[in-house]
């Protein structure tokens, strides 16, 4: 099955997930102007694709389509935004996020704005932005709200006149509202959500003739909330349902996969893309986050993202979804066990992470949960950066309950760069020194995990993150933050 249009195979994100800040950059942090030269040389430059805009977490420039043609009009001339590149917006959450939600209806209104600024570039009709991203989305009745408010609020509106016995309509008076319609793109975050997603996606098409259908999948949040080796399973779990949907229902499925550079997060990182393609053959589009894009020098990051776009999608990984169930549950338990002792030394050290972009505060599903007791956690960004600046990796958490079939079994569920791997390259940041902090029951739960595959120390990451544990063993804090940012420079992200 094909589309009219092309579907990027690379969307670069805005996920501060950088140890070394870009060239690019005014200042200690990437602010919004900085972000609108990011996404233009990340087309004209890198070779990517497409571009997140997130609305959602951080502050956004609402102009960014006029202040991204003023860059460079002869090269977006030749490569139209909208046909060759994308700006794909990423929204909040309205039931969520209620403090952002009045935020929807502005960034959905200036939809037809950016069409027609590219009108008057163009002088022909492409519509530069045409697709959002819900996150956090749980129902087809989410998605629904944002497809219906911009059809039925925003464009066919467009007939009414401005008061009654008013001679002119809005579109009179405005001008016409394109594109008519958009595609909203769901994001699966949570357990139910990724198990369901064939579900909640069919429920959304059942009533619509859409030539097509994107579906982002996290791999962070996931992780953050269930742990990494749960995170993996249920997302083969949704692609293996997802690509069931897509015969069953005629219409292209087309997934995104959000995946960072650190192993919790993904272990994406430009000298394993070609692997990572491989093993989730039947993803469309895979996220280029920030450790990926500056944390690595630009030809290698040119080359992999080359790789990527060339690379053809193929088929999902058949799993055994029983056998990857009782592997969930298993990970889970085991993982949300150990959350509450490891929380206190992040939230210890999240004060002393280096900000790499003005983010406004955002809440992920442990912090909703705050008011009834359970645990509050930072996102995963933080939540990786300060334990991995401890020397104890969260690929660790939630692995003492499995045995040696789980283990066995694991290796089956798992694509390529597969568990083994992505443990290993883990272990290289573990240090011995990280469970004078932790219980002596945890403490042997943390040394049963690393005892699954040996692995190589990097000793130059070990040295540092002692250093970090004799600081907050002695509270001598002066140092805390300067030898974070040394460690992550080491490992290539930072959290």
């Amino acid at each position: 099955m094909s589309v009219n249009r092309k579907i990027p195979r690379c969307m670069s994100t805005q996920h501060p997930d950088n140890a070394i800040m870009p060239a690019f950059s005014s200042g200690s942090v990437i602010n919004g102007d900085d972000e609108i030269l990011e996404a233009y040389l990340l087309f004209s430059q890198f070779g990517c694709q497409e571009q997140m805009w997130d609305f959602e977490g951080k502050k956004a420039v609402p102009w960014v389509v006029s202040e991204l043609l003023a860059k460079d009009h002869d090269f977006f001339k030749r490569h139209p935004l909208g046909r060759d590149v994308f700006l794909t917006f990423r929204i909040p959450n309205p039931e969520i996020e209620k403090t952002e939600a009045k935020l929807v209806p502005e960034i959905l209104a200036s939809i037809p704005r950016c069409y027609d600024t590219t009108l008057a570039v163009y002088e022909k009709e492409i519509p530069p932005v045409f697709e959002v991203i819900l996150p956090m989305t749980t129902s087809s009745e989410q998605l629904n709200r944002i497809y219906h408010y911009y059809r039925d609020f925003i464009i066919q509106k467009k007939d009414v006149a401005v008061f009654p016995g008013d001679s002119i309509s809005l579109s009179q008076w405005l001008g016409e509202c394109k594109p008519e319609q958009i595609n909203v793109i769901p994001l699966f975050e949570d357990c139910n959500s990724l198990l369901n997603s064939d579900k909640l996606v069919a429920g959304y098409l059942e009533d619509k003739e859409l030539e097509y259908q994107r579906v982002f999948l996290a791999r962070s949040d996931p992780a953050l909330n269930y742990g990494s080796l749960a995170a993996v399973l249920l997302l083969n779990i949704a692609l293996q349902r997802l690509d069931r949907l897509e015969k069953k229902i005629g219409i292209p499925i087309y997934p995104i996969l959000g995946v960072g550079s650190a192993p919790f997060r993904g272990n994406f990182k430009p000298t394993n893309a070609k692997e990572m393609v491989r093993g989730y053959q039947s993803c469309q589009t895979f996220t280029i986050q920030s450790a990926f894009k500056y944390d690595w020098p630009s030809d290698v990051v040119t080359e992999a993202i080359k790789e990527i776009n060339s690379a053809p999608r193929g088929n999902p990984l058949v799993v055994d979804e029983k056998k990857s169930n009782i592997l969930i549950k298993k990970a889970i338990s085991g993982y949300q066990e150990q959350i509450p002792e490891v929380a206190c030394w992040v939230n210890r050290l999240t004060p002393f992470l280096p900000q790499r972009r003005l983010r406004k505060l955002h809440i992920g599903l442990f912090g909703y949960s705050r008011n009834s007791g359970k645990t509050h956690l930072p996102r995963a960004i933080p939540f990786c950066a300060a334990l991995y600046s401890i020397g104890l990796p969260p690929e660790l958490l939630g692995l003492h309950l499995l045995n040696k079939e789980d283990i066995r079994n694991v290796s089956e569920l798992y694509p390529s760069p597969n568990f083994e791997e992505d443990l290993k390259d883990a272990l290289s940041f573990y240090n011995p020194r990280s469970l004078s902090l932790l219980s002596p029951e945890m403490k042997r739960q943390i040394e049963k995990a690393a005892a699954i595959i040996d692995s190589e120390p990097n000793t130059e990451h070990r040295e540092i993150t002692s250093q970090i544990i004799n600081c907050l063993e002695r509270t001598q804090t002066d140092r805390i933050a300067e030898l974070i940012i040394k460690a992550a420079k080491i490992r290539r992200f930072l959290g």
